[in-house]
């Protein structure tokens, strides 16, 4: 960071180190050089340099709220160079470091003193649920009503991208606030609620098929005899913790309602397997079949919505 004595800051930043080396040299001999130029006339064109990068953070906040003097300007290039003395300096501001991480309040603690809320976003799906006092999360229900008031005749449904910087807002106001209206008219683009959706889902850090069940829907899809496919399925399903039961039914429920408008949207349930078949399963572990588990990924979904009343149904298998 250079800052002029009349008040300009420049901030160049790098995560490599001798990059950040090389600019320095730079600048210290560039000032050097004004320096011996300008000998009479150097205190009105004083610079106040300082290495920024994090290992030096601390170290600078003793002299950064003050404006070095001319006779210790040298000094203070000096000291901020690469030298033997570097390797004590990481030492002391790790040291300070870990004594500054070692005070802070965990995030539980903040949590309960209400100075950090409980995030939507990223969070696993039996905590929001447990949070709310519901087996589906209130967002995905104001999500799918939305969709469902406006948004089921509009073309590529799901499929077309909202604007992400729109998206991002929505998602920071699930985050931050209790009410949420999608009525309101900055959130007017349907597509921003279903990419909010979306993305709400892809977050979760444990997908809404869980891990433990992925090679089991795998497994499933493969059998060849229909009827045998769907029992399994619906056998599998019926296993799921009731969170993750209960989201599935309603979105899917949701899903199928989009595909019964597949002539004015047209999103098959071929298109939405394609659109949600990634997003709502996917191994723990990425391994080399990817474009094979994508392929069973995406007939998962599309089966369960042509096969949405049997896979569902209350009744015994």
């Amino acid at each position: 960071q250079i800052t002029t004595v009349s008040g300009n800051e420049f901030l160049l930043q790098s995560d490599i180190d001798f990059l950040i080396l090389d600019w320095f040299h730079a600048i210290k001999n560039a000032i050097d050089r004004l320096s011996k130029e300008r000998s009479c006339t150097s205190r009105n064109s004083e610079f106040k340099l300082r290495r920024s990068s994090s290992i030096e953070l601390l170290n600078s906040l003793d002299t950064e709220s003050k404006e070095p003097k001319p006779e210790h300007r040298k000094s203070l290039i000096f000291r901020l160079n690469y030298s033997a003395s570097d390797t004590n300096d990481r030492n002391r501001v790790k040291s300070r470091l870990k004594k500054f991480i070692s005070r802070r309040p965990s995030l539980k603690t903040l949590q309960e003193k209400g100075l950090i809320k409980d995030q939507i976003f990223g969070s696993h799906l039996h905590l929001v649920c447990e949070h709310e006092k519901s087996t589906v999360p209130q967002f995905v229900r104001l999500c799918i009503n939305a969709v469902e008031k406006r948004g089921l005749d509009v073309d590529g449904i799901y499929r077309v991208s909202g604007n992400l910087a729109t998206i991002q807002k929505l998602r920071f106001v699930v985050n931050q606030e209790e009410k949420l209206n999608l009525d309101d008219s900055q959130w007017e683009d349907i597509h921003v609620v279903t990419g909010a959706l979306k993305m709400f889902f892809r977050e979760l850090p444990e997908p809404l098929f869980p891990y433990c069940f992925f090679e089991q829907f795998v497994e499933a899809i493969k059998i060849q005899d229909n009827a045998t496919r769907i029992k399994s399925i619906r056998r599998l399903v019926k296993k799921l913790p009731r969170p993750n039961y209960d989201t599935m039914k309603i979105l899917f429920e949701h899903l199928k309602k989009i595909a019964a408008k597949e002539s004015v949207n047209l999103m098959s349930t071929q298109s939405l397997g394609i659109v949600f078949g990634p997003t709502l399963l996917r191994p723990e572990k990425e391994t080399g079949n990817m474009a094979v588990h994508m392929l069973y990924q995406n007939q998962i979904v599309e089966l369960m919505l042509s096969e949405y009343s049997k896979i569902f149904s209350s009744g015994e298998d």
